[in-house]
């Protein structure tokens, strides 16, 4: 038994969509996430729980974590930060009533977070900032945007002194899909990497418990597995001091 296993490992929660899925003959209303995700905290030596958007999070349910990955997905609610919705804004109500919550949940009990594409807007959004609905109307290209169903690979240069660039590096060759960005940072976060058309790709606070957030997929590359990585060592050190 390792030591991790002897301590207990760190629970990492993992947000989920509520989505119709095929299995064998079943083609059914379900609760999914893809399996990228539960493999990169396995493989950080964490415990992965999917966590379901059934309704407003509670305070019994963050008790239970160590850490917290906001997981990408669809855009955030516009009237949440003010504006009318864009004609390809695409909105889960759901994830944010229960994601929104979970967020604020998670700040008050000082627990580490890794937020993930939407998981950085979530953030963003929930700490006063604002959004741009569509990056191509901005930048003028849909180079973040990525393929259906798939990534392009965005050149990142993180801030040096950031906690982002001690964890992946001065650069990273980010795997991206979004069509949306931070516009206004919220007060409380620094922008800590950038795409050469200065789109903000990474956000983190200055000081406080751990908060990196990537507007890239850390998950479907193992090079940026060190992302996942530095949360589950947070996590390690937010259980031991929980259970001391």
């Amino acid at each position: 038994m390792d030591s991790n296993d002897s301590e207990g490992r760190p629970v990492i929660g993992l947000p989920t969509y509520a989505e119709p899925a095929r299995f064998g003959s079943w083609h059914v209303d379900s609760v999914v996430l893809p399996a990228s995700y539960v493999q990169m905290v396995v493989a950080a030596g964490g415990i992965p729980v999917l966590l379901p958007p059934a309704g407003v999070a509670r305070p019994e349910l963050v008790a239970r974590l160590d850490g917290l990955v906001l997981t990408g997905g669809a855009d955030v609610a516009p009237a949440r930060y003010g504006a009318p919705e864009h004609a390809l804004t695409y909105t889960r109500p759901d994830r944010d009533e229960s994601e929104f919550e979970l967020f604020a949940l998670a700040r008050a009990a000082r627990l580490p977070v890794l937020a993930v594409c939407r998981g950085l807007q979530v953030v963003n959004v929930a700490l006063g900032g604002t959004l741009v609905q569509h990056l191509p109307d901005v930048v003028g290209h849909a180079e973040h945007s990525g393929t259906v169903g798939g990534f392009t690979v965005t050149e990142v240069v993180t801030v040096a002194g950031s906690k982002v660039a001690a964890i992946a590096g001065p650069q990273v060759k980010a795997n991206c899909h979004h069509h949306q960005a931070i516009d206004v940072l919220a007060t409380e976060l620094v922008a800590t990497a950038h795409a050469t058309d200065g789109t903000i790709e990474a956000a983190e606070t200055a000081d406080g418990p751990f908060l990196v957030g990537v507007q890239w997929h850390p998950e479907v590359d193992a090079v940026d597995r060190r992302l996942i990585g530095a949360l589950v060592a947070a996590a390690e050190d937010y259980r031991r001091e929980r259970i001391s």
